[in-house]
């Protein structure tokens, strides 16, 4: 059974139990939410060292990190070493998004390195091994995708929604298509003029999920990928099509979260929250970023953190890192850590923004800690205690009379703290 079948049945899982402890959340609570598809808790049957996590109304805001190679790029122990250094920053799920000829070997290593919930793509691996997009089938297809669920998936991105439909409505685009899964399967149908395989097999790859508790990502190929393609016909249309798939998918007793955009205005983001919600009734949503601006190259780690916070505190339920090499090249190890801490702050920001108890109480320390100017309590509420650690250091290298002061380089003894002191008056 899944875990929204127990939960539909109202019994409780060890996972379940985990997520109610970790989330302060009642655990009936918990599982009624789960039954209604409003938390998803990723979590395949075969994903042995696994921490479970969930996703969804109520809970903390979730992040994910995005490794993998590419056909120019590949190093396995390189992707391990960003796996270990995403999830010691903070990442709640990674997704390995290879797409070199290793990609089996690497996926397996990954998940077997992996203690949080790993998400695929599977519709790469397929276009690997048929050579070509017009070798793609769905016999094809669902044997990769066995592949992945077998090995531990918990949860797989599946560009379903994306129907022939869509043609007339991305004439109008700036960016017809910036999704890679989208852009094999428009590719696929403008070749064949036949529906996607992917929507009109749909039940099939269900039956797979399910066998393994794969949670369902339904992927957007529809998203925009610039300002000006936003909240247009093509994305709402795709949408519509997500919410009715989602209720197929629950029905089948299989888990399923929605994608979402890609780049969108400040202004649209709240607007953009609502409609998922509403056209598919409260399913996790699960966006890349989104980014409120096309032009912050080289920091659109920082423009998805601003989108993310504000799409987080109006819905949004898992936020998908960038890194500062997004629209560049392949992130490096750095890459990947700053763009973890700078999404899980977004993350943190909107957990505030919702009122979550814990996340104010953090806050709450960290006031404290200031106004008693404790460097190590501080340190221990960083979100990145690494780099307050480093940053410090380095300011006690250039002043060693800092390691004993009670004052920072900043005001020095001109501290507000020392100034006026409350207990002393």
């Amino acid at each position: 059974m899944t875990q929204i079948e127990y939960a539909l049945e109202n019994k409780t899982t060890e996972e379940m139990k985990t997520v109610a402890k970790e989330e302060n959340i009642d655990i009936n609570v918990l599982r009624s939410k789960i039954a209604e598809g409003q938390i998803v808790i990723p979590a395949n049957i075969n994903h042995k060292n696994l921490n479970a996590i969930g996703i969804g109304k109520d809970l903390t805001i979730k992040v994910n990190a995005n490794i993998g190679t590419s056909q120019s790029k590949s190093d396995l122990d390189n992707e391990l070493l960003k796996l270990k250094t995403a999830v010691e920053a903070g990442a709640d799920t990674m997704m390995d998004l290879s797409t070199s000829n290793d990609v089996e070997d690497i996926r397996n290593r990954i998940i077997e390195n992996c203690t949080v919930p790993i998400g695929t793509v599977p519709i790469y691996q397929t276009l690997i091994e048929a050579g070509s997009v017009e070798n793609l089938n769905i016999d094809a297809y669902l044997e990769v995708f066995e592949k992945h669920a077998k090995s531990g998936v918990d949860f797989a991105t599946v560009h379903a929604g994306l129907t022939r439909a869509i043609f007339p409505l991305i004439k109008k685009r700036l960016m017809k298509c910036v999704s890679r899964g989208g852009s094999f399967l428009l590719a696929w149908m403008k070749y064949y003029q036949k529906e996607n395989f992917l929507y009109e097999n749909y039940d099939k790859i269900l039956e797979i999920a399910k066998k393994y508790d794969v949670t369902i990502s339904l992927g957007d190929g529809m998203r925009p990928g610039c300002i000006a393609d936003a909240t247009d016909e093509a994305q709402i249309h795709e949408l519509k099509i997500l919410g009715e798939l989602a209720e197929r998918t629950r029905q089948k007793g299989v888990q399923v979260m929605i994608e979402g955009p890609g780049h969108i205005p400040l202004n649209e983001i709240e607007k953009n929250m609502e409609l998922e919600k509403k056209y598919c009734n409260n399913s996790p949503f699960y966006v890349l970023g989104p980014l409120p601006t096309d032009i912050a190259t080289g920091y659109d780690h920082i423009a998805c953190a601003i989108g993310g916070a504000l799409a987080a505190s109006k819905g949004a339920d898992f936020l998908c890192y960038v890194t500062p090499k997004e629209h560049i090249g392949l992130p490096d190890i750095d890459d990947v850590r700053e763009g973890v801490v700078v999404t899980k702050i977004a993350a943190h920001i909107a957990d505030i923004a919702k009122g979550n108890k814990q996340a104010i109480s953090r806050d709450n320390k960290m006031a404290h800690a200031r106004e008693e100017i404790n460097w190590q309590e501080m340190s221990e509420c960083a979100i990145d205690k690494k780099k307050f650690l480093e940053l410090r250091r380095q300011e006690c290298e250039k002043n060693p009379d800092l390691k004993k002061a009670d004052y920072c380089s900043m005001c020095g003894p001109f501290c507000v703290f020392k100034i006026y002191d409350e207990k002393e008056s």
